[in-house]
């Protein structure tokens, strides 16, 4: 997945062609699951020629791929530029609790997709989008006034919004995904509502990478 990049500028109607086909995907993955999701299936859902769909993705890996980058580069703008408490504004902790809640919020997308591509940890969490997730975490934390070594904390916070691991709660634990979000809420809190003073030996040199 080529999650983070930034995509060439397109024309007005061919960015809006494109995601008609995006939401037409993502509307069969939620209401069907991504094994639902067949270039035919879409470009009946869009409403437009199956030759449509395979000029612009060229395949359905193709069209995955940008389902994929499509959820991410929403949730990135909205933490990124969105209004608060998502967006700037907001107190870091406020935007720590937002951020996980929205990255849930894409979880029926996300999760689906994630876990037909069966990818290894080691592909899933190079992925662009993961690093900009990881240093938006690291970011907020700093400004939360939170001591220690931000980077582990920040993957430590990111662990419970992966995709497999979220779904498998969701499918296997029939935890409900409101549970997930107020217990990623209870951590935050926990983590970054009280500043902690001590500091370690190398932590300060960790931050610093």
């Amino acid at each position: 997945m080529s999650l983070g990049a930034p995509a060439p500028r397109e024309r007005g109607d061919a960015a809006r062609n494109r995601r008609l086909l995006l939401d037409a995907a993502a509307a069969l993955v939620t209401e069907l699951g991504a094994c639902a999701v067949t270039m035919d299936a879409v470009a009946a859902r869009a409403g437009v020629g199956k030759g449509t769909v395979f000029r612009r993705f060229g395949n359905r890996a193709g069209l995955m791929r940008a389902l994929l980058d499509q959820t991410e580069t929403d949730l990135q703008e909205a933490f990124l530029t969105g209004p608060p408490p998502l967006g700037p504004g907001a107190p870091p902790l406020d935007r720590l609790v937002a951020f996980g809640r929205a990255r849930l919020a894409v979880i029926d997308v996300q999760g689906e997709v994630v876990l037909e591509a069966d990818e290894s940890p080691t592909d899933r969490f190079a992925v662009p989008a993961r690093f900009v997730a990881l240093t938006h975490v690291r970011m907020l934390l700093a400004s939360a006034g939170v001591r220690g070594d931000l980077h582990l904390l920040a993957e430590s916070l990111l662990a419970p919004l992966d995709a497999a691991l979220v779904m498998h709660q969701l499918r296997e634990r029939g935890i409900p995904l409101d549970r997930i979000a107020q217990g990623w809420a209870d951590l935050v809190q926990r983590v970054a509502g009280s500043p902690e003073p001590r500091t370690t030996v190398g932590i300060d040199a960790a931050n610093e990478q």
